[in-house]
Parts: C-alpha cells; structure tokens; sequence
C-alpha cells in the first residue's frame, strides 16, 4: 500500500514538473521579449527637426527639395565612348539612411545606382561673392555601402547667364571641388579651385598639394573647408583640424608663375665644354699589358679525387621503366627506357671521365683604357639665358573666388547608396559649428551605439556561454541562464536550482513550490495534489517570472542609460539654441 501512494506520488510530481516547467517557459518568454524591448527602446533615436539656422545656402533635403535640385541628363564631354555609358543615368533619392540611421525622419540625398554616371545641381537664391569675407564650406556623407572606387565630392560651380541644370556635366565651369574620392590605392579629400590668369584670361585648377586621407566608414562623416580672406585656408573631418595652409604656398601649380623664365631662343654654343670627366690624353698603355690573356685557365694543380667513379656513367636506364603496353616496335622504333641519374655517383665525388677544373687566370688584365681625370676645359652645365615673363602676375589674393552659382554633385562611383546632408554654404564659422552641433553631434554618437551593438560577436566566443560577462551582454546572458534552468527543471527542479542558483533566486517560489508538494506526496504518505494545486504552483512561478522579468528589464536598462542622456543633453542642447 505504502508502494502504491509513493508511485502515486511520484507520478503527480512528475506531472507537477512537466506543468510547472511550461509555465516557466511562458515566463522565459516574457523576460526575454521584456529585455529585447527595453533595450530597442533604449537605443531609440531622436527625431529630426529642420533648423532655424539661416545661411547664403543651407540645405536639409526637406519636402521641397525638388524646387531646389534638378538631375541632369546630359552627356559627359570630350569622350569617345559610346552615349549609353556615358550620359548621366544614374538616380537621385531623398530618403532616410538604411545603414545605421542617427536621427528619425532625417533625409538625405542618395546615389541610387551602382557603376553609373550621376550629376544634379541646385542653383543659390543670389550668388555667393567671399571678396572679403570667410568661405564656409560644409557638408555630410554617408557611405552606407562603402566606397571601392567613386567620388563623394562636391563642385561649385562658376556663376554665369549659361548655368543651367539640365545641361550640368563634367564641362560645366567649377570655381571649388572638394570632398573625399577614392579608387584603388587613391584615397584623399580633394581641394581644388580654378583660378583666372588675368593677363590671358585662362582658367588653371590648383590642387592641394598634400591632400588629407578621406575616412572611408558607414557612419556620417563631416567635411568642412574654411577659406579665409588672408588666403590661409583649413580643412575639418568630423570636427577635427586635418589640414592648414595657404592657397599661395600649399597648391601645385602654383597660383602665380615664375618672374623670369628660360630664354627658349637662346642656344649653347659650339665651344661650351659640358663634360665634367674625361680620359687622361696623356696616359699609355703599359708594354706587359696583355689584352689577348683570358679570364681563366685549366688548374694545372688539380688532381682527381680518390673516390672518383670515371667507369660509371652519370645517368643509368630507369631500372623501374617498362615499355608501354600500346609501344608498337615496328611503328615507333626500338623502345629506350628514360635515364635517371646514377645512384653511384651520389655516394663518390662524380663519375664520367674527369677533366682538370677551370681557376681564375692571375694575369688576366682586360682591355686596357686610359684612366679618366678632370676635364679642365670644363664650364659646367649650360643653361639658357633667364628673361622676364612675359605672362607673369601677382595676385596676392586668390582667395577673392569669382561668385559662386551653384551647387553640383557631378559622380561617377561604384558604390550606391551614397548619401550627403546637411549642406552649409556660407560665411559665418559659428553658424556652421551651430548645425554641426544640431546635427552631426546628434546623430554620430547614436550611428557608433548602433554600430557597436550590431557588430558580430567575435570568431571565438567563450566555449561555455555562461562565461559571457552579464554587463558585456544582459540579454545573451539572461536568456542562456533561463533556457539553461529550464532545461534542468523539466529533468529535476533541485538540481536546477544548485545549477543556476542566479535564476533559482529569480523563481525561487516556483522552485519552492514544487518542492513542498514533492516533500508532501513522498514523505508525508499524502494523496496526489489536486487540480486547484497545480494551478496554484503554476500561478506563482508566473508571478515569480513577471518578477525576474522587471528586475532584468531594470538592469539592462542602467547598461544603456548613460548612451540615451547623452543623446538626450545633445537633442536639447540643438533645440535650444
């Protein structure tokens, strides 16, 4: 009788488990969804909000931004190829980023097609004329997909009567380039600008000679250019002082010519002795010279090793051959096994007939020449006559642009999905740094929080996953304790709790529970727990994992909290100023 309530026991118990442990897995669920959720939300990013930021231009691709840019479909000039691969097919979007997104609702223009010639530009309320004042130039790129080989860079280009944006191309006249480019091993931020030679009227682009490395990542980058009235100019990346000089001493060519130049009608005379070295006339060759004697000689002093096998042949018949089965004497000839060398000859200091070697001869002097001496009628090296330039200027301004139109974006690039942003074009150093801050110092840190926590766990992760760190990664952790305990349980509630005593703690009343019916039914002769119970057990391990589920949710919570402030003090910070 005792054996039968025991088996009873046993059998509800394990019916009690089975309920028991789905209930918990119900639970598992829920504290899983629960620190999903709170850390999504955690990570949730500001919403954009258009400046009030005023400027010669200032461009935010809102709304309208189609009143403003037009895509041009023109030909690209001066090319030999056919129409279809050269013209502009490539298309424009404004829309949001796919890749690490920063701020909701911010849009950008984007390169739409890949390996396609892309060009539009957007003409300025008034032209822009710097004569006196800073030149700001300062804009966003994205390179969601990379960048292999393709530009990013922007022109503005020259205002005149015949700016029009259909027929914007490479030969539309620019007055600044710059912006990041890179194919293959080229790999810089350009900084270019025409310049007007006043005496001939001809354009000549100027290129920093020492261009800054261009940051190839996913996340925004910030490029800015200040070109100042004293001609000194600098250029930021990301808010950082990257490059400083002067348009008169840092640009190849240089931005004023030479004041005199070779005279191209001057020649050099006959008489002009240019060779620095010349044989000695007055040396002869000595009379115990010989020319004829050769460069080596038999050593007549040479005798042949002991060991030397002159009887055995250096290479033997392969002993291993055998004659092909299809060898048609008749038709092919005598067979003749391939030689291989001979065995003997690697155990002795050679086979075959020996011959005295060959030594240097100690006579041989070569052909004789006579030694070289210093050219006394020697004048040194001729060079023309210098003359003034006849082109020659000085422009101690080349900062004094001409007015500048318009904008332009005129690509051709491997890569899509290129998006550019928040263009400020004007005067005002402040007026910039103000949209970086309500913009660039918004979205970068939440772009580097969302990069960091999407990059792949690393190629070796720990061979037991319950040595991840809980702070490194609360949700991996929190779920493989729970799916662990879960496990465990269905098999033996005890062993669970000294297995993972961290979660026994968070579901200590449903471990509790289970333990007291079993205590009951195996020791104190009870019958089998009834329905109510059950019900009972399984309700407390829910309102045990409810709790668990707010105590993770509250600790993954704090992991991020610092991340979101920063985002937030930013956001307010732009807001109010």
């Amino acid at each position: 009788m005792r054996f039968g309530v025991v088996a009873t026991a046993l059998l509800s118990a394990a019916v009690v488990r089975a309920d028991v442990a789905d209930d918990l897995e119900e639970g598992v669920s829920s504290v899983s969804s629960a620190v999903e959720s709170v850390t999504s939300s955690a990570l949730e990013k500001p919403t954009f909000t258009p400046t009030t930021l005023k400027a010669p231009f200032l461009e935010q691709f809102t709304d309208d931004w189609e009143a403003r840019w037009k895509p041009s479909h023109a030909k690209k000039e001066n090319d030999k190829s056919s129409e279809e691969e050269w013209a502009y097919v490539g298309n424009w979007a404004v829309e949001e980023p796919t890749v690490l997104k920063g701020i909701e609702g911010d849009k950008g223009l984007v390169i739409k097609d890949k390996a396609a010639h892309h060009a539009i530009s957007a003409k300025f309320p008034k032209k822009i004329d710097n004569k006196g004042k800073t030149l700001v130039v300062q804009y966003e790129v994205k390179l969601q997909n990379g960048l292999e080989c393709g530009g990013a860079y922007m022109k503005l280009l020259q205002d005149n009567k015949a700016l029009h944006a259909e027929e914007f191309s490479n030969a539309s006249p620019y007055i600044i380039m710059f912006g990041p480019d890179k194919c293959g091993a080229t790999n810089k931020v350009h900084f270019i600008f025409r310049h007007k030679n006043p005496k001939t009227g001809e354009y000549e682009e100027k290129h920093l000679k020492n261009p800054p490395t261009a940051r190839i990542v996913k996340t925004t980058s910030l490029y800015t250019l200040i070109v100042k009235p004293d001609n000194t100019f600098e250029i930021k990346i990301d808010g950082e002082s990257i490059r400083n000089g002067t348009l008169l001493e840092d640009f190849s060519p240089s931005v004023n010519p030479e004041k005199e130049i070779d005279d191209d009608k001057d020649e050099k005379p006959e008489s002009w002795v240019d060779e620095a070295r010349i044989p000695d006339p007055e040396a002869t060759k000595p009379e115990d010279w010989d020319e004829d004697a050769p460069f080596e000689i038999v050593d007549t002093e040479a005798t042949k090793p002991e060991d030397w096998l002159e009887d055995e042949p250096a290479s033997i018949p392969d002993p291993e051959a055998e004659k092909p089965e299809d060898w048609d004497d008749e038709e092919d000839g005598d067979w003749i096994p391939p030689t291989v060398p001979n065995p003997k000859c690697d155990e002795a200091s050679g086979c075959g007939k020996w011959e005295s070697p060959m030594k240097k001869n100690p006579e041989y002097k070569g052909k004789w020449s006579a030694p070289v001496i210093d050219n006394p009628a020697y004048k040194g090296v001729w060079k023309p006559k210098k003359i003034k330039n006849p082109a020659y200027f000085e422009d101690k301004t080349p900062s004094k642009f001409e007015p500048i139109g318009a904008i332009g974006f005129e690509i051709w690039t491997m890569q899509n999905d290129i998006l550019f942003d928040n263009i400020y074009i004007g005067h005002s150093v402040e007026d910039a740094e103000k949209l970086k801050a309500e913009t660039f110092d918004v979205k970068h840190p939440a772009e580097k929080a969302e990069e960091e926590a999407t990059a792949p766990k690393p190629e070796d992760p720990p061979t037991n996953p319950l040595d991840t760190p809980f702070l490194e990664d609360p949700v991996t952790w929190i779920k493989t304790k729970l799916n662990l305990f879960l496990t465990i349980a269905k098999r033996d509630p005890i062993e669970a709790i000294k297995f993972v005593p961290e979660i026994a703690g968070g579901l200590g009343v449903a471990a509790l529970t289970v333990l007291a019916i079993l205590g009951s039914l195996i020791f104190g002769g009870a019958s089998a727990p009834s329905k109510e119970q059950v019900k009972d057990a399984a309700k407390k391990a829910k309102d045990a994992a409810v709790e668990g589920k707010d105590k993770a949710a509250a600790a993954v919570a704090s992991g991020v909290e610092k991340a979101q402030a920063e985002a937030n003090k930013r956001t307010t910070r732009s807001t109010a100023s």
